[in-house]
């Protein structure tokens, strides 16, 4: 399942860019994050609580950057999580990149490539692709308000 969203922030470049290096800072801005720990060697380790159609849901897991290339305004990561209790999962890759707007505004393009499995997966598309829509939504503006505050 692929996922592209788009959202401008309201900060130069630079410090959306330092921003989003920031994974545990990043991570309070994520709807239903409820804890990132760094492991070292640019992985963390956490914990996400959402409600995806009538079942809530908590991934415990792991997310490693693979690529920073500050430069270019690129970055890479994998993320892997599991809920033991309903038996679901979800294995991602993302790409993320940053662009010049304005000397205040910076564009953020995230794009994710899904496997979703075990019960969770069996909600199929449209229910998940409006929940990681809402999802960053909600990220999105909570990504502003810090930025823009920092």
């Amino acid at each position: 399942m692929n996922f592209h969203h788009s959202v401008v922030i309201p900060a130069s470049r630079e410090k959306v860019w330092e921003f989003l290096m920031d994974i545990p800072r990043v991570g309070k801005c994520i709807p239903g994050v409820e804890k990132v720990e760094p492991l070292g060697d640019n992985k963390y380790k956490g914990t996400v609580k959402q409600r995806v159609g009538p079942i809530g849901v908590t991934l415990d897991g792991t997310m490693t950057i693979v690529e920073a290339d500050e430069q270019a305004g690129r970055a890479a990561m994998t993320a892997e999580g599991a809920d033991k209790r309903i038996g679901g999962a979800v294995r991602a890759k993302m790409t993320m990149s940053v662009k010049e707007v304005s000397p205040s505004e910076t564009e953020l393009t995230v794009d994710t490539d899904a496997n979703i499995g075990g019960r969770l997966g069996e909600f199929g598309g449209a229910v998940i692709k409006k929940k990681a829509d809402q999802t960053m939504e909600q990220f999105a503006k909570n990504i502003s308000t810090q930025v823009g505050a920092g």
